[in-house]
């Protein structure tokens, strides 16, 4: 959540990779594009069999999305470096679903993801 479209964003680099890591990936965005063969979706959708959020937006921009996170019944959120977020730690952990503090590309690059 929180993709963009700017090739030079972490969000950006981050759907890459997870795509060249044959990770089934959705992307959501302020803007509707693609990103490696990705569309990303500015519209909500009801996925079933989330296993990850990755969160690529502040802590502000994350409140009109709780709701919906948590019904997506993921199994983890990973909050990406700026996105900390205490409030919705509280909230994810009500809703059984683990909280990850960490860098996704980081993840990724350390066969941690």
């Amino acid at each position: 959540m929180g993709a963009s479209l700017k090739p030079d964003r972490y969000s950006y680099l981050a759907v890459s990779r997870l795509v060249a890591a044959n990770h089934k990936v959705s992307a959501f965005g302020r803007q509707q594009g693609v990103i490696a063969g990705i569309v990303v979706e500015t519209s909500l959708e009801a996925y079933q069999g989330v296993d990850t959020v990755t969160l690529y937006l502040n802590p502000k921009a994350q409140k009109e999305y709780y709701s919906y996170i948590c019904s997506l019944q993921p199994k983890r959120v990973i909050f990406n470096p700026g996105t900390e977020n205490p409030e919705f730690y509280d909230i994810l952990k009500k809703h059984a679903i683990e909280v990850e503090v960490a860098c996704t590309l980081v993840l990724l690059a350390t066969n941690q993801y």
